[in-house]
């Protein structure tokens, strides 16, 4: 049940998006936490290359972290749904809090050994994988209905600015001192917490919630998304297959812009490009014609990608490739967070966890073979090859998109075919 009496706003009030005092706080505390995250994205790996020296092993904390998020993820979104959100946020604030300022104080004694370098990224991942959830599901106790997509907007504006910030901050500051980025990242989530705390609006679970750690509440989101065509095409078109695809497509991109790892300049250009794309893309999204469908607009990312993938092969210059980039990021932007306004407006409000972690789930499942893939195609067959090779696979994603029935009979909120109740607070 919601207590939504005080910073939260009915459903049926005519408000502004930023006069929502509780939405304030809680998109905030995310910038503090979202900031600090990608400060230490690019200082633990730099931390381990210069404990070990060993590029393996500094590759190692993205693979047991993608691996540690894959494994919770679900069980994290069952977890979201059992407990009161906002206390599962703090909750896992200060447990990240604990982690990260240990690392700064072992950094500042000298004593880092791999493993505990491995442990804070493994350890950051399943918090995150729990954080994720809840706030999302306490955003939808926040906001109403109607400004469910002017929200998502910002949170995706949110974290593309932090992507854009975040790493050259953490350079910066690692530059000074290796301690300092986790230093930031501690200070940053304590003063997320901080926010949290005044946020009025409580979303607790309903009376005839499950249990968290069931196999049946670990595949409900699953279940629910599966038993919805246009969801389940989308998610397994647009989610996992163009993810996977893009991902290799960046690798590829940043291998070929740094003359394969001999120069930073073009692959950091290529990925600031991108970053700018994401926040344009995130900022436009609240422009888009109602009228024009999530469908039509993930059609256009597919198109558009196929596009960026064809046009590649004509200049490998960073500027070049990373405004083809950029474009397609923002097209991508601009319908992922119109999908996602759709899926939190179609989930129960008791299911939110649940329904989020599992599309994260299956859009990321395969996502972290993809730049293996475009490793293993550019050793064999070169850029120009790779790049049509990509071209194909997005362009048979565009197809489907365009052409499914499931994807063409897009339900509307508020009709008998939409994928599931749009609920109120209880």
């Amino acid at each position: 049940m919601n207590d939504s009496s005080s910073g939260a706003v009915g459903h049926g009030s005519a408000v502004r998006l930023s006069g929502i005092r509780d939405f304030r706080l809680l998109w905030i505390s995310g910038l503090l936490a979202s900031l600090g995250s990608q400060m230490s994205s690019i200082a633990l790996p730099l931390l381990v290359l210069r404990q070990t020296g060993s590029p393996v092993e500094a590759g190692a904390v993205g693979s047991v972290s993608i691996g540690a998020l894959l494994v919770t993820m679900l069980p994290g979104g069952a977890l979201a749904d059992t407990v009161e959100r906002r206390r599962l946020m703090r909750v896992c604030d200060l447990g990240s809090t604990l982690v990260v300022g240990a690392l700064a104080v072992a950094v500042l004694l000298g004593r880092t050994p791999l493993v505990l370098m491995l442990l804070v990224a493994g350890i950051g991942a399943v918090i995150n994988s729990m954080y994720g959830p809840a706030a999302l599901g306490l955003l939808r106790a926040i906001v109403p209905g109607e400004l469910l997509g002017a929200a998502s907007s910002r949170l995706q504006a949110r974290g593309a600015a932090a992507r854009l910030v975040g790493p050259m901050a953490g350079g910066a500051l690692y530059a000074v001192h290796p301690a300092l980025p986790f230093a930031a990242e501690a200070v940053g989530l304590l003063l997320s917490t901080s926010c949290l705390a005044f946020v009025r609006t409580r979303s607790a679970p309903g009376p005839g919630a499950g249990s968290a750690f069931s196999g049946r509440e670990f595949v409900a989101g699953v279940t629910f998304l599966w038993s919805r065509p246009y969801l389940r095409t989308v998610l397994i078109v647009f989610g996992l297959g163009m993810n996977s695809a893009f991902s290799s497509l960046m690798f590829v991109a940043l291998a070929t812009a740094s003359h394969n790892g001999s120069s930073g300049i073009g692959g950091g250009t290529i990925v600031s490009l991108t970053a700018v794309g994401s926040l344009v893309g995130s900022l436009l999204a609240p422009r888009v014609p109602p009228a024009l469908r999530t469908g039509r607009l993930i059609g256009a990312t597919c198109w558009a990608c196929t596009g960026t993938a064809l046009l590649l092969p004509i200049s490998q210059n960073p500027l070049y490739v990373g405004m083809l980039c950029a474009l397609a990021i923002a097209t991508a932007s601009m319908a992922s967070i119109g999908f996602l306004t759709a899926l939190l407006a179609a989930t129960p409000e008791r299911m939110v966890g649940r329904v989020q972690s599992a599309a994260g789930f299956i859009s990321s499942i395969v996502q972290p073979l993809g730049p293996l893939a475009g490793g293993v195609l550019l050793a064999a067959c070169g850029a120009g090859t790779t790049y049509l090779v990509l071209g194909g696979v997005f362009l048979m994603c565009a197809a489907v998109i365009s052409w499914a029935p499931s994807v063409r009979r897009e339900p509307t909120p508020g009709t008998a075919d939409a994928p599931g109740p749009v609920l109120t607070h209880e």
